[in-house]
């Protein structure tokens, strides 16, 4: 259709990973299997820093929300993205592509700054280890998290708004396997300067101000654990940061290979691959990352098995 047809666009039809039949049945699978796992590892790790005593830190508290937001932006982009695979037709209706891309936004956005709050708190508890408890107050951790998730929520419906109420030419094709800000502006007959605008410095005021914080965080770190006289200390430092500085590194690292590249080096397959591995592999790495590398988390496991064994043994005897 002409770039000018002003037909009311109703749905849009999504490109998705792969237009090889013989591809649909595997990927099916391997997505499923990857989606399972980061619904499994984040459920579990919310509710296991929800419900275990040892657990209610102020690096736990951050670690839930974490995997709240994992959840969030995978869950947004993963269930329609296998639905995808077994249809027909891969299309997805006006209203859903504009709910899928707010719910994305304020999740994937939250995530920057939630890692950057974990990074001030490895920050207090290795450098200021003895006002600790003060300076982390349950307070403090609850502005952390409510500040970015209220700033991403503005965001995220600024943006969708924005696109949403612009005039689409009735060409729906969407280069993408979700509904993403940047793919849907090509579809759009209005002027995008503004809305191109608005991404660009929001995007790099998200990405710049939130990094910032995590290398002045790391920064101050490394000349603490340099001061420090003991190995002990040293190795203790190491370990206490060494999770989070691998998500933080993943992450940030998938994003600005994303997005920090010149548009000359960008194509679609290779955003594409870009985008599962922060849409899908990263939510999944995430708790896996924080399981097998935290014995706190392993023992909180172990309790709440146990307890759940012993109260379904109390149920049976009753029966």
């Amino acid at each position: 259709m002409g770039r000018h047809n002003l037909t009311v666009v109703t749905e849009f039809v999504l490109m998705g990973i792969t237009d090889r039949p013989e591809l649909q049945a595997p990927l099916f699978g391997l997505f499923l299997i990857i989606y399972l796992i980061s619904l499994i590892g984040n459920l579990g790790m919310i509710i296991l820093t929800t419900v275990d005593s040892k657990l209610q830190t102020p690096m736990y508290f951050f670690l839930k929300h974490l995997a709240i937001t994992d959840l969030g932006y995978s869950t947004s982009v993963g269930p329609k993205m296998l639905v995808n695979f077994v249809v027909d037709q891969n299309t997805i209706s006006f209203k859903l592509c504009a709910t899928q891309l707010s719910f994305f936004l304020v999740f994937i956005v939250s995530e920057l700054f939630i890692l950057s709050a974990m990074s001030y708190d490895r920050y207090v508890a290795i450098c200021k280890p003895l006002l600790y408890t003060v300076i982390m107050s349950q307070k403090l951790c609850w502005v952390l998290v409510a500040i970015p998730y209220l700033y991403c929520t503005f965001v995220s419906l600024l943006v969708t708004v924005k696109i949403f109420t612009l005039s689409f030419c009735g060409y729906n094709v969407i280069s993408h396997f979700y509904c993403d800000s940047l793919p849907l502006l090509p579809l759009l007959c209005s002027d995008t300067h503004d809305i191109e605008l608005i991404i660009l410095i929001l995007a790099a005021f998200d990405l710049i101000s939130s990094l910032l914080v995590v290398l002045v965080s790391y920064l101050l770190i490394l000349i603490a654990i340099v001061r420090m006289n003991s190995a002990e200390g040293r190795r203790k430092a190491f370990s206490t940061c060494g999770s989070h500085l691998t998500v933080v590194i993943v992450f940030y690292g998938t994003l600005i290979f994303m997005y920090v590249q010149p548009n000359s080096s960008h194509s679609f397959e290779t955003d594409k691959v870009a985008s599962i591995f922060y849409t899908l592999v990263i939510p999944m790495l995430n708790p896996l990352i924080y399981s097998l590398r935290n014995k706190d988390v392993k023992y909180a496991l172990k309790r709440t098995l146990n307890n759940l064994c012993k109260l379904f043994s109390l149920a049976f005897h009753k029966i």
